[in-house]
Protein backbone atom coordinates (compact mmCIF):
# COMPACT_ATOMS: atom_id res chain seq x y z
CA UNK A 1 0.00 0.00 0.00
CA UNK A 2 1.01 3.91 -0.52
CA UNK A 3 2.81 5.55 2.40
CA UNK A 4 1.52 9.04 2.62
CA UNK A 5 4.98 11.15 0.67
CA UNK A 6 6.20 15.04 1.37
CA UNK A 7 8.29 14.90 -1.59
CA UNK A 8 6.86 14.17 -5.05
CA UNK A 9 8.79 13.33 -8.05
CA UNK A 10 8.43 11.29 -11.00
CA UNK A 11 4.95 10.36 -11.02
CA UNK A 12 4.93 11.75 -14.50
CA UNK A 13 7.84 11.39 -16.21
CA UNK A 14 6.36 8.96 -18.96
CA UNK A 15 4.70 11.86 -20.32
CA UNK A 16 7.94 14.07 -20.79
CA UNK A 17 8.33 13.11 -24.70
CA UNK A 18 4.88 14.05 -25.12
CA UNK A 19 4.83 17.33 -22.91
CA UNK A 20 7.61 18.11 -25.54
CA UNK A 21 5.27 17.47 -28.87
CA UNK A 22 2.34 19.99 -27.05
CA UNK A 23 2.60 23.88 -26.47
CA UNK A 24 4.56 25.18 -23.87
CA UNK A 25 7.39 27.37 -22.27
CA UNK A 26 10.76 26.72 -21.07
CA UNK A 27 11.57 28.22 -17.95
CA UNK A 28 14.30 28.41 -15.73
CA UNK A 29 14.54 29.33 -12.64
CA UNK A 30 17.65 29.71 -9.80
CA UNK A 31 17.72 29.20 -6.39
CA UNK A 32 15.08 31.46 -4.18
CA UNK A 33 13.40 32.30 -7.23
CA UNK A 34 9.18 32.41 -6.77
CA UNK A 35 7.61 29.35 -8.78
CA UNK A 36 4.37 30.69 -7.39
CA UNK A 37 4.37 33.93 -5.70
CA UNK A 38 2.35 34.95 -3.23
CA UNK A 39 -0.92 36.79 -4.15
CA UNK A 40 -0.32 35.04 -7.75
CA UNK A 41 -3.68 33.41 -9.35
CA UNK A 42 -3.60 29.71 -10.10
CA UNK A 43 -3.04 30.44 -14.01
CA UNK A 44 -0.38 28.12 -14.58
CA UNK A 45 0.76 24.11 -14.63
CA UNK A 46 5.18 22.90 -14.39
CA UNK A 47 6.35 20.29 -15.36
CA UNK A 48 10.00 19.99 -13.71
CA UNK A 49 12.69 18.49 -16.05
CA UNK A 50 15.28 18.94 -13.06
CA UNK A 51 15.51 20.69 -9.71
CA UNK A 52 13.35 20.62 -6.85
CA UNK A 53 10.77 23.27 -4.90
CA UNK A 54 9.43 24.20 -1.55
CA UNK A 55 5.87 24.74 -1.31
CA UNK A 56 4.49 26.55 1.74
CA UNK A 57 1.91 29.20 3.30
CA UNK A 58 2.19 31.77 5.34
CA UNK A 59 0.00 32.27 7.57
CA UNK A 60 -1.20 35.63 8.82
CA UNK A 61 0.49 35.56 12.32
CA UNK A 62 3.79 35.05 10.29
CA UNK A 63 3.66 31.34 10.80
CA UNK A 64 5.01 29.38 7.66
CA UNK A 65 3.74 26.08 6.99
CA UNK A 66 5.37 23.92 4.63
CA UNK A 67 3.54 21.81 2.52
CA UNK A 68 5.41 19.55 -0.01
CA UNK A 69 8.23 19.22 -1.67
CA UNK A 70 8.59 18.80 -5.62
CA UNK A 71 11.14 17.85 -7.87
CA UNK A 72 12.18 16.25 -11.34
CA UNK A 73 9.10 14.33 -13.11
CA UNK A 74 6.77 16.27 -10.84
CA UNK A 75 3.75 18.26 -12.07
CA UNK A 76 3.10 21.27 -10.33
CA UNK A 77 0.58 22.41 -9.08
CA UNK A 78 -2.04 20.13 -10.53
CA UNK A 79 -4.69 20.35 -13.01
CA UNK A 80 -7.94 22.15 -11.91
CA UNK A 81 -10.54 24.79 -13.11
CA UNK A 82 -11.68 26.06 -9.81
CA UNK A 83 -10.72 29.49 -8.21
CA UNK A 84 -9.71 29.02 -4.78
CA UNK A 85 -9.36 31.68 -2.64
CA UNK A 86 -6.73 29.93 -0.13
CA UNK A 87 -4.46 29.34 -3.24
CA UNK A 88 -3.61 33.09 -3.10
CA UNK A 89 -1.62 32.26 0.30
CA UNK A 90 0.18 29.98 -1.19
CA UNK A 91 3.94 30.14 -2.04
CA UNK A 92 6.26 27.66 -4.15
CA UNK A 93 10.23 28.77 -4.39
CA UNK A 94 13.41 27.26 -5.43
CA UNK A 95 15.51 24.83 -4.09
CA UNK A 96 18.24 25.09 -6.58
CA UNK A 97 18.16 25.50 -10.15
CA UNK A 98 15.12 24.37 -11.71
CA UNK A 99 14.24 23.64 -15.36
CA UNK A 100 10.92 23.87 -16.30
CA UNK A 101 8.19 22.80 -19.06
CA UNK A 102 5.41 25.00 -18.31
CA UNK A 103 1.92 25.26 -19.56
CA UNK A 104 -1.33 27.74 -18.99
CA UNK A 105 -4.19 26.22 -17.88
CA UNK A 106 -6.34 26.25 -20.91
CA UNK A 107 -3.23 24.49 -23.12
CA UNK A 108 -3.16 21.61 -20.02
CA UNK A 109 -6.98 21.48 -20.28
CA UNK A 110 -6.63 20.27 -23.85
CA UNK A 111 -4.11 17.55 -23.37
CA UNK A 112 -5.97 16.38 -20.58
CA UNK A 113 -9.02 15.76 -22.68
CA UNK A 114 -7.53 14.22 -25.08
CA UNK A 115 -4.81 11.97 -23.27
CA UNK A 116 -6.67 9.47 -21.16
CA UNK A 117 -3.71 8.35 -19.71
CA UNK A 118 -1.98 11.92 -18.98
CA UNK A 119 -5.62 12.75 -17.01
CA UNK A 120 -5.95 9.20 -15.21
CA UNK A 121 -2.36 10.18 -13.78
CA UNK A 122 -3.34 13.34 -13.01
CA UNK A 123 -6.42 12.12 -10.95
CA UNK A 124 -4.07 9.68 -9.30
CA UNK A 125 -1.42 12.17 -8.42
CA UNK A 126 -4.17 14.00 -6.47
CA UNK A 127 -4.92 11.06 -4.64
CA UNK A 128 -1.57 10.93 -3.21
CA UNK A 129 -1.55 14.64 -2.70
CA UNK A 130 -5.00 14.34 -0.52
CA UNK A 131 -3.49 10.94 1.55
CA UNK A 132 -0.57 13.34 2.40
CA UNK A 133 -3.49 15.46 4.13
CA UNK A 134 -5.30 12.94 5.10
CA UNK A 135 -2.67 11.47 7.32
CA UNK A 136 -1.72 14.77 8.72
CA UNK A 137 -5.59 15.74 9.83
CA UNK A 138 -6.64 12.13 10.87
CA UNK A 139 -3.74 10.74 11.78
CA UNK A 140 -0.72 13.36 13.00
CA UNK A 141 -3.00 15.59 14.09
CA UNK A 142 -3.40 12.83 17.32
CA UNK A 143 -0.10 11.92 17.71
CA UNK A 144 2.42 13.07 20.43
CA UNK A 145 4.71 15.35 19.43
CA UNK A 146 7.62 13.02 19.36
CA UNK A 147 5.63 10.06 17.29
CA UNK A 148 4.90 13.23 14.94
CA UNK A 149 8.14 13.89 14.27
CA UNK A 150 9.01 10.01 14.27
CA UNK A 151 6.55 9.39 11.47
CA UNK A 152 8.06 11.97 10.00
CA UNK A 153 12.01 11.20 10.13
CA UNK A 154 11.18 7.51 8.92
CA UNK A 155 8.99 9.14 5.72
CA UNK A 156 11.71 11.39 4.96
CA UNK A 157 14.36 8.78 4.70
CA UNK A 158 12.20 6.98 1.75
CA UNK A 159 11.31 9.81 -0.12
CA UNK A 160 13.02 13.65 0.38
CA UNK A 161 14.84 16.39 -2.02
CA UNK A 162 18.00 15.69 -2.09
CA UNK A 163 17.48 11.46 -2.08
CA UNK A 164 20.01 11.15 0.96
CA UNK A 165 18.11 8.28 2.94
CA UNK A 166 19.22 8.34 6.40
CA UNK A 167 20.92 11.53 5.95
CA UNK A 168 17.82 14.05 6.11
CA UNK A 169 18.69 17.31 4.20
CA UNK A 170 16.43 19.52 6.47
CA UNK A 171 16.99 22.36 9.21
CA UNK A 172 14.97 22.23 12.58
CA UNK A 173 12.93 25.15 11.53
CA UNK A 174 11.76 23.60 8.61
CA UNK A 175 11.02 20.13 10.24
CA UNK A 176 9.26 22.12 12.50
CA UNK A 177 7.32 24.06 9.77
CA UNK A 178 6.43 21.18 8.14
CA UNK A 179 4.39 19.22 11.65
CA UNK A 180 2.92 22.58 12.70
CA UNK A 181 5.53 22.59 15.81
CA UNK A 182 7.60 25.11 17.76
CA UNK A 183 11.83 24.84 17.46
CA UNK A 184 11.44 24.02 21.31
CA UNK A 185 9.09 21.27 20.59
CA UNK A 186 11.23 20.25 18.21
CA UNK A 187 14.62 20.26 19.89
CA UNK A 188 13.12 18.76 22.98
CA UNK A 189 12.17 15.82 20.91
CA UNK A 190 15.57 15.76 18.98
CA UNK A 191 17.48 16.07 22.47
CA UNK A 192 15.60 12.40 23.33
CA UNK A 193 16.36 10.57 20.29
CA UNK A 194 19.74 12.05 20.39
CA UNK A 195 20.45 10.69 23.50
CA UNK A 196 18.87 7.14 22.79
CA UNK A 197 21.35 6.96 19.72
CA UNK A 198 18.61 7.03 17.24
CA UNK A 199 19.56 10.54 15.54
CA UNK A 200 22.55 13.12 15.40
CA UNK A 201 22.26 16.16 13.77
CA UNK A 202 24.77 18.73 12.44
CA UNK A 203 23.67 22.39 11.20
CA UNK A 204 21.49 21.90 8.51
CA UNK A 205 21.58 17.89 8.23
CA UNK A 206 19.82 15.53 10.56
CA UNK A 207 21.40 12.09 10.35
CA UNK A 208 18.97 8.77 11.26
CA UNK A 209 21.59 6.50 12.83
CA UNK A 210 19.05 3.80 14.12
CA UNK A 211 16.20 3.45 11.79
CA UNK A 212 14.60 0.44 13.08
CA UNK A 213 15.07 1.78 16.57
CA UNK A 214 13.04 5.20 15.01
CA UNK A 215 10.59 2.89 13.23
CA UNK A 216 9.80 1.14 16.71
CA UNK A 217 8.75 4.49 17.62
CA UNK A 218 6.77 5.07 14.54
CA UNK A 219 2.58 4.11 14.22
CA UNK A 220 1.57 1.96 11.79
CA UNK A 221 0.08 4.43 9.27
CA UNK A 222 3.73 5.18 8.51
CA UNK A 223 4.95 1.27 8.53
Amino acid sequence: MLKPRYYFANDFRSFYEYFLSQPHTKQIFRKGDYLWKPGQPYDRIQYYVSGASIHFSEHESGRRKIISFHGPGTLFPGYHTNDFRIEQALTTVALSKIEVLEFTVPQFKTMFEKNTALAESVVNWYSMYVNRFLFETIHQEFNPSQVKLCNLLYLLTMNQPSNSGLVIEMTQEDIADILGLSRVQITRELTDLRSRGIVSTTRGRLIVADLSALASLCTDETM
